[in-house]
């Protein structure tokens, strides 16, 4: 039996974080539970390991893009024409 919390709403009732893994959704009822950034559950260490190279992929790829974007700023900065002068409108 999954534990469950009151909302705040009428008859609304929603399943506690712990109940399933954040991964593969099993069941976490009466096993070990694996956690991960402080309240991430897994059913097992190979679930969250898998979590963890996906976090790890994605900010290596979230590096490399905004690295990519500062390079073609700096690169792209001395190829500008800037015009100096005095505009008279009348």
């Amino acid at each position: 039996m999954s534990a469950y919390y009151y909302s705040g709403r009428p008859d609304h009732y929603e399943a506690h974080y712990l109940d399933a893994c954040s991964l593969c959704r099993k069941s976490l009822h009466n096993s070990d539970i694996f956690m991960y950034r402080g309240n991430t559950p897994f059913c097992s260490k190979e679930c969250r390991e898998e979590q963890i190279e996906i976090d790890e992929a994605r900010e290596k790829n979230w590096k490399s893009g905004r690295s990519l974007r500062k390079s073609d700023a700096k690169s792209s900065s001395p190829n500008k024409t800037v015009r100096t002068g005095t505009v008279a409108v009348a």
